[in-house]
């Protein structure tokens, strides 16, 4: 009876993993599937474009990781190791950018350093110059200095908690050994925070291959640039399963070095309670260094974007010819709310089930698709949604009375279908931090009052993880509103979002009409970081 009872669990699980996994494993057979036309256009894609595609998103990568591990390292170092006037303030400020989506910095930066933009004007007319005064914004360096000024607050986490919970006692150790303060933090802080900084190199570098809206605006030809072109303009399945699967070796490659470096943090962990940290007082004009190595990703990645996005967006507040789109944008914003709030739910059940199974009955099988779940973050969403259509395309040709393809495409299933698959894990992660405050006795003392299966989840673990709960929805929720990528695919006709508006008005050059939809988006990217700020401070008060 116990296994008869156990088949509709084992059936849910079953149908998770494969939701999950649907996307790589069409993929995988997609990329089986050779046949003399797809070699052949392998072949010319490998002589012509391919090697392009190589090229630009390893110069991409390399120069990001640098950025984000100098940025976020120096960040981290200033306010954990040292006290200066607004460090309390810096503490939170410097996660200010991590509410700013990628490609809305892209939008501010373009519009106001571009040739005909504010800036350059101003210098033309000021100093008497004639042509181009700054370098061109959209190019590649523009790209990277994007993604730095965005992706730094990953590094800057990790390292700064690395540095509490372990430099602190052995920084006091070395100051009454005599050691200088450069040799303190170049030989004992730097060393013990390199695994957090490699898990935070990582993380961004995750973030800039999977991007889609600041490549294409800046026509920048990369992996997931490369994808869509393949598949929307060269109508070929094949070639956009074949640099689909790169990028997801890629991302897997990437994935296994973020685990590595977690497990080597560990390793280096303290055991005991935590030393207090004695940060070195400065004054002067160590004081101004320390200020201004804090003040200049806030402002390059949060200030700025923000006053160069209410530019256009004043102007075009009063403008006649131009008037902003009121109408549209309460159906824009609906639209993305409605995305939003039902794969945050659907997410955040799915990764309640999935943490009670683990808890209660941790098999190989629960496991393997609570590591597939897992997974999904780290699968870009031009991946996804190449992973999805295939075998879409498939089924439909093989029993197209079933209208397979109708549902996908004109509905916004395919749509919360590709959410929860990228989105799954973020809710998995959040509700299993909060079973780990659980503690295992209490439900052994439950068996013994005669409460099992899902009434124990129900009766105990449910009140306990309530808030688990709606911070893994509130994450989710941010991250639907600001996904591009899948949406611009998915999205059925006449459904558009806020991100896919504030991309295509930014590509048809209407700052002015994108400013509104993308300070929405920022405004809405600042909770997660609200509550992230308040974390930090509890743990660090």
């Amino acid at each position: 009876m116990t296994g008869i009872r156990a088949l509709p669990a084992h059936g849910a699980l079953w149908l998770i993993g494969g939701l999950v996994s649907l996307p790589i494993l069409a993929l995988i057979v997609a990329v089986l599937q050779w046949d003399a036309q797809s070699a052949a256009l392998l072949r010319e894609m490998a002589g012509s474009v391919l090697g392009g595609y190589a090229v630009t998103t390893v110069v991409l990568s390399v120069v990001v990781s640098l950025g984000v591990a100098v940025v976020g390292t120096a960040c981290a170092c200033a306010v954990t190791l040292f006290d200066f006037r607004g460090r309390r303030q810096w503490e939170w400020a410097l996660l200010l950018p991590l509410a700013m989506p990628a490609y809305v910095v892209a939008y501010a930066y373009t519009d106001y350093l571009q040739f005909s933009g504010p800036a350059q004007t101003w210098l033309r007319a000021a100093f008497g110059l004639e042509g181009r005064v700054l370098p061109e914004v959209r190019s590649l360096g523009g790209a990277a200095l994007v993604f730095v000024c965005t992706l730094y607050p990953y590094v800057y986490l990790l390292v700064r908690v690395a540095l509490l919970e372990r430099a602190a006692h052995l920084m006091d150790a070395a100051r009454l050994m005599g050691a200088s303060l450069g040799r303190r933090v170049a030989t004992i802080a730097v060393p013990l925070a390199r695994p957090s900084i490699m898990a935070g190199v990582a993380l961004a570098l995750m973030e800039t291959l999977a991007d889609y809206g600041v490549s294409s605006y800046f026509g920048i030809q990369t992996f997931t640039a490369g994808i869509y072109k393949a598949w929307l303009v060269l109508d070929s399945r094949i070639a956009a399963a074949q640099l689909a699967t790169v990028l997801l070796i890629l991302m897997a490659l990437l994935l296994r070095l973020e685990l590595h470096a977690r497990q080597r943090m560990r390793y280096a962990s303290v055991k005991g309670r935590r030393a207090a940290a004695q940060p070195v007082a400065l004054t002067g004009g160590r004081a101004a260094m320390a200020t201004v190595v804090c003040a200049l990703p806030v402002l390059l990645g949060f200030v700025l974007p923000v006053l160069f996005m209410l530019r256009p967006l004043w102007q075009a507040w009063g403008a006649e010819d131009t008037p902003l789109p009121w109408g549209s944008f309460i159906g824009w914003s609906l639209n993305s709310f409605k995305l939003a709030a039902s794969t945050a739910v659907l997410a955040a059940a799915i990764a309640l089930a999935l943490a009670f199974a683990a808890r209660r009955t941790p098999t190989r099988l629960t496991r393997t698709v609570v590591t597939l779940a897992g997974m999904g973050y780290a699968v870009p969403g031009a991946v996804i949604v190449v992973g999805l259509l295939i075998p879409v395309g498939w089924l439909q040709a093989a029993r197209p009375d079933w209208q397979v393809g109708f549902w996908i495409s004109t509905t916004v299933l395919g749509v919360v279908w590709a959410y929860l698959v990228r989105f799954t894990a973020v809710a998995l992660h959040t509700v299993q931090s909060g079973y780990n405050q659980v503690p295992a006795s209490l439900d052994e003392t439950a068996r013994m009052l005669g409460v099992s299966g899902w009434g124990l989840w129900w009766r105990v673990h449910r009140p306990l993880l309530v808030r688990s709960s709606l911070v893994a929805g509130l994450l989710v929720f941010v991250d639907v509103m600001k996904e591009l990528p899948a949406t611009l695919v998915l999205r059925p006709f006449d459904h558009d979002t806020l991100a896919v508006v504030a991309f295509q008005l930014a590509k048809d050059e209407r700052l002015g009409e994108a400013a509104l939809p993308a300070l929405v988006l920022v405004l809405v990217g600042l909770v997660p970081v609200i509550l992230l700020s308040r974390t930090l401070n509890k743990k660090t008060a």
